[in-house]
């Protein structure tokens, strides 16, 4: 005899069913309860009942009947973007930034602001603060605050980030005393970023990524099948302190040789001897400009590429990926670096394969604070959180 279902078990069905419709609506677009039945396989009377329940929480609205249709064509049902937010949040060396997301995935509001002469973490708090008033009247989701460094499995404990000098959940704890609403986590910056080019930007046609950041920091976000790969302790990517830089170069970890020292913002900036500009895509845009005229900017620019393409053919060996993108400061420069590194990846590639594509990032300096609203709905469009009326 079978035993029934219980209630804890009926409630995560139900959840898991409405997941399924909400990310057919986010992936696919908007569509009929016939064809949500066949996206999702999911009976169409179930369906019914599921976007009953979403109606009355103002998470999805039908539209208009499409024009053209025979008979009595059902109304196609989309996301309802008024409701829903999450906020991303990215704390750097230089600058801050925050982004507002709807649950349709549409930016309700975005800003970047340089550190200045503030600690970092104030520079955030100060950015909370204002991002957090015109969002009031909406229901907040959660938010995540993405970080250059290393953060446990429970999304919330920083164990080391040298770069901005915090640790513990001192991140999480002075964003959720501004916001006093919804869970704050805290994510790696480059998860963060790799998630939002996934999602949104230059890697939506493939499910094998490899993101590099590029700031003053270089990380890794890896995406697998779609999803991120964390490993074991949650601290996979960090591809910046692999001891292939110049061995004599001092690392902001205190350690000599990381490959950062060879490809990080601040290595960029004195191989061709330029100042540091507000945020890091600021410079990077200056110095593209005076490569245009600049023969010995160029040659600068081509070694730092060469050192690039030595370290993702290491990257590339171990993880195979279908596409690498080059994010924040490597984005303006472009072919600049990219061109040396193709050429020196491809004479490292064993094999006969070919090696990865690779692209610059297509989402700027707002990346990881996008990548971080997105994750911050994660819960919701897997079924394991409830959307509250």
């Amino acid at each position: 005899m079978t035993e029934p279902a219980s209630p804890a078990s009926t409630e995560r069905l139900r959840r898991q069913n409405a997941s399924l419709v909400l990310r057919s609506l986010r992936r696919l677009g908007p569509g009929s309860r016939s064809e949500l039945a066949q996206r999702t396989g999911l009976a169409k009377a179930t369906v019914g009942t599921i976007v009953g329940e979403l109606e009355a929480l103002h998470a999805v609205a039908e539209e208009p009947a499409r024009p053209g249709s025979r008979g009595r064509p059902g109304r196609p049902v989309a996301l309802a973007g008024e409701r829903y937010v999450a906020l991303g949040l990215e704390l750097n060396v230089d600058y801050v930034a925050a982004v507002v997301l709807d649950l349709a995935g549409g930016t309700v509001a975005h800003e970047v602001r340089p550190v200045g002469d503030a600690a970092p973490l104030e520079a955030l708090v100060a950015l909370v603060a204002d991002t957090a008033r015109p969002i009031e009247d909406r229901v907040l989701v959660g938010s995540v605050v993405a970080v250059p460094g290393l953060v446990r499995g429970d999304d919330r404990t920083v164990d080391w980030a040298p770069n901005v000098d915090i640790d513990g959940e001192v991140v999480a704890e002075r964003v959720a005393a501004v916001l006093g609403r919804g869970p704050v986590h805290v994510a790696n910056d480059a998860d963060c970023a790799a998630y939002a080019e996934a999602h949104h930007g230059a890697a939506t046609d493939t499910a094998s990524l490899l993101y590099l950041t590029g700031t003053v920091g270089v990380g890794a976000g890896i995406v697998d099948g779609g999803e991120l790969v964390r490993g074991g302790s949650g601290f996979a990517g960090e591809v910046g302190h692999m001891p292939i830089g110049d061995p004599a170069a001092v690392c902001g970890c205190g350690r000599r040789g990381c490959w950062e020292t060879a490809v990080g913002l601040h290595a960029m900036l004195r191989a061709v001897e330029e100042p540091e500009v507000g945020t890091p895509l600021a410079s990077a845009e200056a110095v593209a400009l005076r490569a245009r005229d600049d023969d010995e900017v160029r040659a600068g620019l081509a070694r730092l590429g060469r050192d690039l393409g030595r370290g993702l053919a290491v990257l590339c060996e171990v993880l195979d990926p279908a596409v690498v993108v080059l994010g924040g400061y490597f984005v303006p420069l472009g072919d600049l670096v990219l061109d040396p590194a193709r050429a020196t990846l491809a004479e490292r590639v064993l094999g006969p394969r070919q090696g990865p594509e690779l692209r610059v990032g297509t989402l700027g300096i707002e990346a990881a604070a996008l990548g971080a609203a997105e994750r911050a709905f994660a819960g919701v469009f897997a079924g394991e959180v409830e959307l509250a009326p």
